[in-house]
């Protein structure tokens, strides 16, 4: 039914939350959990940063490497296979292009992951990935 599953995360309690639920149902169904992470960085909003600053690659994958390990912190994985991937950019797009490229039967989320302030700013990337997935997407508060 369900196996192939995507987790986007950003370390809040509803990722972990959602997280929870898709290590339920992998276990149910035998699927397979991807838990995604993604970097905002200012080009995801067409930004420049001045000339020759730049965020290194390193400093990316610290950031995801964070969020992906508080994500599983204090969780009991069942020993179930969870790929972890991380990537930088907008996290609707990235969502939606992890979606479109992997062939994912479910997403589960958390909602407003960000802040009120970040939330007002960014908006809702659950809603956004909820409008537009190709596939069926469960949203967990």
């Amino acid at each position: 039914m369900f196996k192939n599953i995507l987790v986007p995360t950003d370390a809040s309690e509803p990722a972990q939350r959602a997280l929870m639920i898709a290590l339920e149902m992998a276990k149910t169904y035998g699927s397979r959990i991807v838990l995604l992470h993604v970097v905002f960085t200012p080009e995801a909003l067409g930004y420049t940063l001045s000339s020759g600053v730049t965020v290194p690659q390193e400093e990316i994958s610290i950031y995801g490497k964070e969020a992906l390990t508080a994500t599983l912190d204090g969780i009991d994985t069942w020993n179930l296979s969870i790929e972890m991937k991380q990537r930088p950019g907008h996290p609707a797009v990235a969502i939606l292009e992890e979606i479109e490229n992997r062939d994912f039967d479910l997403v589960i989320m958390g909602s407003r992951g960000y802040g009120p302030i970040a939330g007002s700013l960014l908006g809702s990337i659950s809603q956004r990935i909820l409008s537009k997935a190709t596939c069926p997407v469960m949203i967990v508060k």
